[in-house]
C-alpha cells in the first residue's frame, strides 16, 4: 500500500472522548473525516496511513448546532465521524500522531 496525499486529506483528526475511549477497548477508533470521504476511501486511508488491516468502517453526520454567541446567531459545521473497526490483533496509538 502506497501513502498518497489524498490520505491525509481524508483523515481530519481521532476523536479522543470517553466514549471513544471505551471503544477503543473493542478494537475501534474513531476519526473525523472529509464530508464527502466514501467508506472504501476511509478505510484505503486508514490501511495506508497506520499500515493496519480494518475490518469494517461505520460513518455518522453529525448536523451542525445553532448556537448563539454574544447575542449572535451562529451555526456550526456539520461533522462527518467514521468508526473503524480493526482485525484483531491489530492497534492504533492515537497518541504518537503520524
Amino acid at each position: 500500500m502506497t501513502t498518497n496525499l489524498a490520505h491525509y486529506d481524508i483523515i481530519r483528526s481521532p476523536i479522543v472522548t470517553e466514549k471513544a475511549t471505551i471503544q477503543a477497548e473493542a478494537d475501534k477508533v474513531v476519526f473525523n473525516v472529509l464530508k464527502t470521504a466514501t467508506k472504501p476511501e476511509i478505510k484505503a486511508a486508514v490501511e495506508a496511513l497506520f499500515k493496519i488491516k480494518v475490518r469494517s468502517v461505520n460513518t455518522l453526520v453529525r448536523k451542525g448546532k445553532v448556537k448563539r454567541f454574544k447575542g449572535f446567531l451562529g451555526k456550526q459545521d456539520d461533522v462527518k465521524k467514521a468508526v473503524v473497526t480493526l482485525e484483531p490483533g491489530s492497534r492504533i496509538d492515537i497518541t504518537t500522531g503520524l
